[in-house]
This record gives structure tokens, C-alpha cells and sequence, in this order.
């Protein structure tokens, strides 16, 4: 059962003090290495950090040992009340570098209170001294983390921003691109033959309504269960799953809603229209993100998507 942080000896607030820097060491090493790869420069504020702490508690035990023995007795965070449980932030592959910074400038606030805490408590000089060294160490190390990138030099600040970007296209732009494709293009004869066939609105409504919904859930567990993102760095496939569902769902309602209008000529009009900005609309994504040649990037996506809409006119006229 957890214990209250004022029933705590100095004998085992020093003890806990050792079990903080410990985990905290820990973690910033975990970042580091999540890092490294990707933002290095970043990975090396948080190797010096990491060190840091291992000195701070190097310190911690040569004063207990001094004032209490050998034996260390084992106190951790979740053994006393005060202290917010932590999420495994260091164990998700890829590390988002804002979250890591933001994580991290939290915990070295968490621990800085401990100190600022455990010096009201402790009446040993020497002990109140060290946890004041400490306190004081833990604040730098609080404005380090919460400045990280403004102290970065432009190069460095460029290259991070770049890996970041490389992330969010691989993570989100491209399982959304895939998702909006395969709405926009897909759903494309399904419409419009439906439309065809029954010259009403609102069958056409009905049908873009199933396929699209259909196809957004058929995309979003796929893309979920293609891979778990350890190894490609294509992140959590709950989030890529939702995104490509979503977009898939989408694509195919865009050129859907116009057939809520009674009169199927204007209804018609407008879905072509639609169709059309969706094209287009795909095409930007590709030359902004995927660094497709525009003039490329828009003829593919025309020639597959006239492809498919002529394909649903032939067999709604037929």
C-alpha cells in the first residue's frame, strides 16, 4: 500500500531519491536510443541528461551510505502517493520527438518537486545540501528540456525538422493519401453506374453510401493489420488504420452527397464536379508530400480516375 511522502524517513526519502534518478536514467537513455536514428542531435541532450542522473545518483548513495550502511532499501515512485503513474511513452517505436521533449520536461519537473519537497522534511545538513545541489541540477535540466529546440543550432534545427516531416508523410500522409485514393477512385463506378442505371438520386445516394462506408472499414483493417510499425517506422496501426479508413470513407462521399439533390441532371453535375476537385485535391497531396512532379502526379491521377468513371457509365448504361 502506498505511504504517505511526510511518514518517510531521510533514511527512505534518500532511498527513493535513488530509485527516482535511477528510472529517470533509464528513461532518458530509452529516449535517446529511440531517437538516435532520426534526430541525433536530439539523442545527445538526452545521452548528457541520462549521464547527469547517473552521477546524481552516484552522490545519493555515497551520502547514504555514509549516514545509513550498505543496505539500499527499495522505494519506488509508485510506493508513495503523490507521484502521477507514468505511460510508457520510451517504449513506442517511433518516438515522437514533441512528445519526448514534452515527457521529458515533465518528469525533470516531477523530480525537482521531490527535491523541493524532501528538503522541507530532511533536518541533516549535508542531506539537505545535496537534495538542495540536486533540486537545483533538476531545474537546468527541467528549462533543457522545455528548450531543446530553440537552443539547436539552425543546421541541426533543419535536419530534425526534416526527419519529423519524413515521419508525418510516412505516418500520416501516406496511409490518408492511400485512403483518399482509394475512396475517390474506387467508388467512382459503383456511383455512377448505380446512377446510370436507376436515373435516381437517390439510389445513387444509397449505393456511394455503402460503398464507401464498406470500403473505409475493408481499408482501415487492412492498413491496421499489414504490420505493427516496429520495424517499418510507420507507426501505431490503430492511428494508420483510423486515418486510411477515414479518408477512404471520405473519398467515396464526397462525390456521394451531391445525390442528395432531388433532380439527378444537377445531382450529376455536381458529382462530376466533385470528382474532379478530388482529383485534383490528390494530386496537390502527391507533389506536396510524396515530391511527385505536378504535371505527373495529375495525369495519373486523371487517367485512373476517367478510367474507372467510364467504366461505371458503360455498365450503367448497358
Amino acid at each position: 500500500m502506498a505511504r504517505k511522502f511526510k511518514d518517510l524517513t531521510e533514511r527512505e526519502i534518500l532511498a527513493l531519491a535513488v530509485s527516482l534518478e535511477e528510472e529517470d536514467g533509464r528513461i532518458l537513455a530509452d529516449y535517446a536510443e529511440g531517437l538516435r536514428d532520426t534526430f541525433p542531435a536530439t539523442a545527445k541532450l538526452f545521452d548528457n541528461m541520462g549521464a547527469e542522473e547517473s552521477e546524481h545518483r552516484a552522490m545519493l548513495i555515497e551520502t547514504y551510505r555514509a549516514r545509513f550502511g550498505e543496505h539500499i532499501p527499495l522505494i519506488r515512485r509508485d510506493d508513495v502517493k503523490g507521484f502521477a503513474p507514468r505511460r510508457s511513452y520510451w517504449l513506442t517505436r517511433p518516438l515522437k520527438i514533441a512528445e519526448v521533449r514534452k515527457q521529458a520536461e515533465l518528469m525533470e519537473l516531477e523530480t525537482r518537486q521531490f527535491y523541493q519537497k524532501a528538503i522541507e522534511q530532511v533536518t541533516d545538513a549535508g542531506i539537505r545540501k545535496l537534495l538542495g545541489d540536486l533540486e537545483e541540477i533538476e531545474r537546468k535540466h527541467q528549462v533543457t528540456a522545455g528548450a531543446m529546440q530553440e537552443n539547436m543550432p539552425q543546421t541541426v534545427k533543419k535536419t530534425e525538422e526534416d526527419a519529423q516531416r519524413r515521419l508525418f508523410v510516412l505516418q500520416i500522409v501516406q496511409p490518408g493519401l492511400a485512403g483518399l485514393m482509394d475512396g475517390s477512385v474506387s467508388t467512382l463506378a459503383p456511383v455512377f453506374a448505380a446512377a446510370f442505371a436507376t436515373k435516381s438520386s437517390h439510389d445513387a445516394l444509397l449505393v456511394g453510401m455503402a460503398a464507401s462506408i464498406g470500403a473505409g472499414i475493408s481499408m482501415a483493417f487492412a492498413e491496421a493489420l499489414s504490420d505493427d510499425g516496429s520495424m517499418t517506422g510507420r507507426g501505431r496501426p490503430m492511428l494508420r488504420g483510423a486515418v486510411t479508413g477515414l479518408m477512404t470513407t471520405a473519398g467515396g462521399i464526397g462525390h456521394t452527397l451531391p445525390f442528395l439533390i432531388k433532380d439527378f441532371h444537377v445531382a450529376f453535375t455536381a458529382a462530376v464536379i466533385i470528382v474532379a476537385l478530388e482529383l485534383a485535391t490528390i494530386a496537390w497531396i502527391r507533389n506536396r508530400y510524396m515530391d511527385t512532379p505536378l504535371l505527373s502526379a495529375a495525369f495519373q491521377v486523371v487517367v485512373g480516375g476517367v478510367l474507372v468513371f467510364a467504366v461505371g457509365i458503360l455498365i450503367g448504361s448497358s
